[in-house]
């Protein structure tokens, strides 16, 4: 029998659809790269943005044509969109050919409910809450065959209790619940004798790791694993900038191990508007943070995400964002237009924000972040870089493109470097997405 897993959104699916590839493999599963030969085709998807939620709708509304051709074909379902409020009704009433819906707690189920649907040809939707031995995060991380060998995700946490009022994924994830130490530190250490030299831990606010367990926090948790023989850097996505403590900032200082790469989401620069988001700070103590970054670490990259056009966001709110950005010099920002996700207080606060005015917002934005970028880059140009090599670059043949320690994507000639080995390089020129370096030796 042989599968097939399509991920849509964030690190977190990603890194989950590798947990769920493993555990199909240890009951008998064989990966496929070919739809038309799998006997179960398993989506697993987003719904953080009614642009990614209409995406994914419409792939797997495609899928029915196949469904009529393929009729034992398996078609699964599982994600943050399947436990929205409202996705089993959609799924029943609109999507008949789905036969499998994994809730966000019931996606570790993924080979028993499958060989049960095999069996019986009867359709299955588990999306209850629970907090047991069948949550996806209590599970091992089993290796599925296709792992990269160099680099690797690990979820440290999963759920978020910050309830943000624009963020829909307390309600489609759950209350944080972080895994066993042992159990991720076991995972990394057989990741390592498989050669991974990178780990990133992955949880929508890894800053909180260790609040339900007895004696363990994030920072502790990094100090263990920088202990990891063969392990030669480690990432972390994401951090929360309310809960990000002078200990874990002293740890990422002193460890080597740990990439001096800090993305901190903070969504704006408006104090009125962060309050209406529920996201504890202001903009000032935002900006404190970043002096203490700096001073721990002063080759770090600083990265955020911001939204515009929330709720009530006025020119004025606006305008301290634009002005919070020239004081912030942030390495780079991902932006984001506000997006309505229903059963969200934000979903419900008056004035929203005409989308055209939210574009044009979003270009101004650009417009000021863009070069505020290029003058962070540029400032590597000399630099003596270690850069962990992933391979040939996506937009240039000629080229090969790695990671600097604090994130910075770097393009250089093509040579015999394979992925996954270090090279020491210097930069040699600045753009505004990237650098241009050449090697020095390997």
């Amino acid at each position: 029998m042989k599968y097939l897993i399509e991920t849509f959104g964030c690190q977190m699916n990603e890194c989950d659809s590798l947990v769920l590839a493993g555990i199909l493999e240890q009951n008998g599963w064989q990966k496929s790269g070919n739809l038309d030969e799998a006997d179960l085709v398993l989506i697993n998807t987003c719904c953080v943005r009614q642009s990614a939620e209409n995406r994914i709708l419409g792939h797997i509304g495609s899928l029915k044509r196949l469904k009529k051709f393929k009729p034992q074909m398996i078609i699964a379902v599982c994600g943050c969109l399947t436990q929205k409020e409202g996705a089993e009704e959609l799924f029943r009433t609109k999507y008949c050919h789905v036969d499998l819906l994994l809730g966000t707690f019931s996606q570790g189920l993924i080979a028993e409910y499958a060989e049960q649907i095999r069996q019986s040809r009867q359709k299955i939707f588990d999306t209850e809450e629970r907090y047991d031995d069948n949550d996806l995060c209590r599970l091992y991380h089993s290796l599925p065959s296709n792992l990269s060998s160099y680099k690797a995700q690990i979820s440290i946490i999963y759920g978020c209790n910050n309830f943000c009022s624009y963020c829909i994924v307390p309600y489609v994830r759950g209350k944080e619940r972080s895994r066993e130490p042992q159990l991720i530190i076991d995972e990394i250490k057989q990741l390592a004798q498989r050669g991974c030299v990178e780990i990133e831990l992955l949880g929508q606010n890894v800053n909180s790791y260790g609040h339900d367990l007895n004696g363990w926090s994030f920072a502790k948790l990094l100090k263990e694993v920088a202990k990891i023989d063969g392990i030669e850097r480690i990432r972390y996505m994401t951090s929360h900038p309310r809960d990000f403590t002078d200990e874990l900032l002293e740890v990422i200082a002193a460890e080597k191990k740990i990439c001096k790469h800090f993305h901190l989401p903070v969504q704006s620069g408006c104090d009125r508007i962060l309050k209406l988001m529920n996201r504890g700070y202001t903009a000032e103590k935002y900006l404190l943070l970043l002096d203490d970054i700096r001073k721990a670490s002063p080759k770090c990259a600083i990265t955020s995400d911001l939204i515009v056009g929330f709720p009530g966001e006025s020119e004025r709110d606006f305008q301290a964002t634009l002005d919070f950005l020239q004081t912030a010099k942030l390495d780079a920002a991902y932006t984001f237009l506000y997006s309505v996700r229903t059963g969200t207080p934000a979903a419900i606060m008056a004035d929203q924000v005409e989308e055209s005015t939210k574009k044009a917002r979003l270009n101004r934005l650009m417009e000021l972040q863009n070069p505020l970028s290029l003058a962070a880059n540029q400032n590597m140009v000399g630099n003596i870089e270690l850069i962990l090599i992933d391979g040939p670059s996506k937009n240039n043949p000629d080229f090969f493109c790695g990671r600097t320690d604090n994130n910075k994507l770097v393009n250089f000639p093509k040579t015999n470097f394979q992925a996954g080995q270090f090279a020491t390089m210097q930069i040699c020129d600045a753009k505004t997405w990237n650098l241009l370096a050449k090697p020095i030796n390997s």
